[in-house]
């Protein structure tokens, strides 16, 4: 099911950039700029189970994005520049926005220096736990758990269930059915507590896997003294926040991440990205409650271009996924063109519920 969803994904790029119809297109649904969503920049791996592989792309395909850019004359403009555009309603020229999620230690290694040398002004959302070494990766938990086995046990629905994963098909298979399974419990406390559990029987080091993964504050401080760089806030701990029952522990989740990092670095952050971010982990409460602790913007995972109408949604932007999966500067042309995101909402420019 995953694949055909790709195969599906492909064909569709590669038909819109084909024919041209994304040029055709653009004038209509291209808005006026974008945000660019981007997590690893790193060399490839050779492990052929990857399930993560989505969340990374090379230095070699991020650079040629940035020459691209630099290229065609692109604003590449910072989260304080494009809050001003909209709220002065100045779009007398398309933008591009460049940010990045969760903090690893890749960004700096490969990302920044590229960016430096372009020239190129970006922002980096910290979920506070991460470099405090109290961060929980889930997702990076249970692929090491399905990597390092042959045969998993996870209790479904309170009844224990055994899994093989000998194939690399099988794992491929179980990784993909476990996370959906984790992806649809109603709360954040149960995601975290059946991943504690698979963690615990099957010896894989959460607080590592942070410490290997993610920076520190001096390596994020580094980066924040840079001019170009922006640092915004992403929680906490990292949680799906609509799957947070209260509306007390949302509101902390942002509220101390802000003040976690303007002690840390300085400077308070005015620009908020939810984790997950897709439509089941951040709605209207969400949004509300960013509103009213006085974030500048909030960014979700929800595919975009951004329009003149998102000034009344800036607690809602979209994001185009800079994706691992489809490293070709032609679906990023496409994505960017407006015209594969309006495919995917149903040519809808504004989706905040």
């Amino acid at each position: 099911m995953v694949n055909m969803k790709k195969t599906i994904i492909r064909t569709a790029l590669e038909g819109l950039y084909f024919t041209g119809m994304h040029h055709w297109m653009r004038p209509v649904v291209g808005g006026v700029g974008c945000i660019l969503m981007l997590h690893h920049v790193r060399p490839p791996r050779n492990d052929a189970f990857q399930p993560n592989r989505l969340l990374e792309i090379s230095p070699v395909f991020f650079e040629g994005l940035l020459r691209r850019l630099k290229r065609r004359r692109i604003d590449v403009i910072s989260l304080d520049e494009m809050h001003r555009r909209f709220v002065e309603r100045d779009f007398g020229r398309r933008f591009v926005c460049i940010t990045f999620d969760d903090g690893y230690k890749d960004n700096l290694r490969w990302a920044h220096p590229l960016l430096q040398q372009y020239e190129m002004p970006y922002t980096l959302y910290i979920p506070t736990s991460f470099p405090d070494r109290l961060g929980e990766l889930w997702w990076v938990a249970l692929e090491q758990v399905v990597a390092r086995n042959q045969r998993i046990g996870l209790k479904v629905n309170g009844a224990e269930q055994f899994f093989d994963a000998r194939s690399l098909g099988e794992k491929r298979e179980l990784y993909d059915a476990i996370y959906g399974y984790l992806r649809s419990m109603k709360t954040e406390e149960e995601v975290r507590r059946t991943i504690r559990d698979l963690c615990a029987t099957y010896h894989v080091d959460i607080p590592a896997i942070c410490e290997d993964e993610c920076m520190d504050w001096q390596e994020i401080a580094q980066m924040a003294d840079d001019p170009l760089v922006t640092i915004g806030a992403h929680t906490v701990s990292h949680p799906m926040l609509k799957k947070v029952p209260s509306d007390e522990a949302v509101r902390a989740e942002m509220e101390q991440s802000r003040a976690v990092i303007e002690a840390a670095l300085g400077k308070r952050p005015e620009h908020l990205a939810y984790p997950v971010g897709d439509p089941t982990s951040a709605g209207p409460r969400e949004f509300n409650i960013a509103a009213e602790l006085g974030f500048k913007t909030a960014v979700t995972t929800r595919p975009g271009v951004l329009f003149k109408a998102h000034g009344d949604h800036l607690m809602a932007l979209p994001r185009i996924s800079v994706n691992g999966e489809y490293q070709q500067q032609r679906y990023v042309k496409v994505l960017m063109s407006g015209a594969g995101t309006a495919l995917w909402n149903g040519f809808r420019r504004v989706n905040a519920a």
